[in-house]
């Protein structure tokens, strides 16, 4: 090897270097990319992180029932006991139904949440619309604090035949800085 085709350690270090800040930049963007595209695709069941404006019309297909599945799971960090009022409800596309969720808070002290919507099939997300729900805010209660969360829906009438049956499931996990912020106060 000649003096002029070998790399000097040097430059061998700061392409290393480079390559890995590459990497972890390309890591880091993929985060927001991906929620981006399950935004607008609907893949991974995400739903509106808000009020969904829907105009109620004559459109209520009473023809057609879809099974709605409500489900939740509470975080390993949270001390709440945390579900749903009923496991099923049978809709009419495109009417407006309620539904209520079930929060008790087991600690000796006050606990701030927030609630991760999802539905399945994950098409089915686009036609899913939650007009009211407790996952649009955080949730405090206070020690052994017991609370009813309503979530109000309406399932579009333009759903896929296909889809009998739609699941709702909340995953809701503890904000340890919220929290921590109002233990800090009290």
């Amino acid at each position: 090897m000649t003096a002029s085709t070998r790399k000097k350690p040097w430059q061998t270090v700061i392409g290393l270097t480079m390559m890995a800040v590459a990497m972890f930049g390309f890591g880091y963007l993929l985060v927001p990319l991906y929620d981006k595209f399950c935004e607008i695709t609907g893949i991974g069941g995400r739903t509106a992180d808000g009020p969904v404006q829907v105009e109620l019309s004559d459109e209520i297909n009473y023809d057609r029932k879809v099974r709605v599945q409500f489900v939740s799971t509470v975080n390993s960090g949270l001390p709440w006991r945390f579900e749903p009022t009923q496991r099923f409800m049978d809709v009419h596309p495109g009417k407006l139904y309620e539904t209520m969720y079930v929060a008790y808070n087991r600690a000796d002290h006050p606990v701030i949440a927030q609630a991760v919507p999802s539905v399945s099939p994950g098409r089915a997300s686009l036609f899913f619309n939650k007009t009211e729900c407790f996952c649009f805010t955080e949730q405090l209660l206070g020690a052994g604090e017991s609370r009813d969360m309503p979530v109000r829906f309406v399932v579009d009438p333009n759903l896929p035949e296909r889809v009998e049956l739609v699941t709702l499931s909340y995953i809701i996990y503890k904000n340890d800085e919220a929290t921590a912020v109002l233990a800090a106060v009290n």
